[in-house]
């Protein structure tokens, strides 16, 4: 998966650190809640604030130019301009943020396309096996198609009742609540269904490659 429009350049001393806290195994407490019985997931710490988090590169956005590719194993492409996304079935839901780097944020209201609608729409082929996201600056991320089929998984353009400001991700982002956050792209415009799976920018750096946070996958 290619794309011409990132930006940069990255935080290299966040990625070099972050990447050390991967080979240190830094921020385990080696007690999974393997039953989700507990809301907060282990070794997370509530706050109240949405800290801001990127790899050094805000990509300015404007609203007329962001576009969504939805391309791979599909039966049906699609592309949509913001206008034509927002005139795509609505839903809004109410779901908790769990950063890897130890924080959690309780009851966000956002409002976007559900990700079920986008598979609906573009009809994956039975041997996608992943989706792979990837943003304007560049990141990418990936799940599974299954993962990215729940129900609860969306594309958010609106935060607390306001579109989603530059610094989390606006004009739309991913929002995938049960995984730990860098698997919801900031700033998406592509979303390929691979047959293959593609480990994304924090996964080809020791981040584990699926990232349930009630099982502490936070490194690989």
């Amino acid at each position: 998966m290619s794309d011409d429009e990132s930006t940069g350049p990255f935080k290299d001393k966040l990625i070099r650190t972050k990447g050390s806290w991967a080979r240190q195994r830094r921020l385990l407490t080696g007690r999974p809640d393997l039953g989700h019985v507990n809301r907060l997931p282990p070794g997370q710490k509530e706050v109240k604030n949405w800290p801001v988090l990127d790899l050094g590169a805000q990509p300015d956005v404007k609203p007329d130019n962001w576009h969504l590719r939805v391309t791979g194993a599909v039966e049906n492409p699609l592309v949509w301009r913001l206008r034509e996304f927002l005139a795509l079935p609505q839903q809004d839901f109410i779901s908790d943020i769990h950063c890897v780097t130890q924080w959690s944020r309780f009851d966000n209201h956002w409002r976007g396309v559900a990700a079920k609608t986008i598979i609906d729409l573009v009809r994956p082929k039975s041997e996608a096996s992943h989706v792979l996201f990837r943003s304007y600056d560049g990141y990418t991320t990936n799940v599974k198609v299954a993962v990215f089929a729940e129900a609860n998984v969306l594309l958010a353009h609106s935060w607390e009742g306001k579109p989603i400001p530059r610094e989390h991700g606006g004009p739309v982002r991913v929002v995938i609540p049960d995984w730990y956050f860098w698997k919801s792209a900031k700033w998406v415009n592509r979303i390929y269904f691979a047959e293959m799976d593609q480990p994304g920018f924090w996964e080809v750096r020791g981040y584990h490659n699926e990232g349930d946070p009630w099982k502490e996958e936070r490194y690989g």
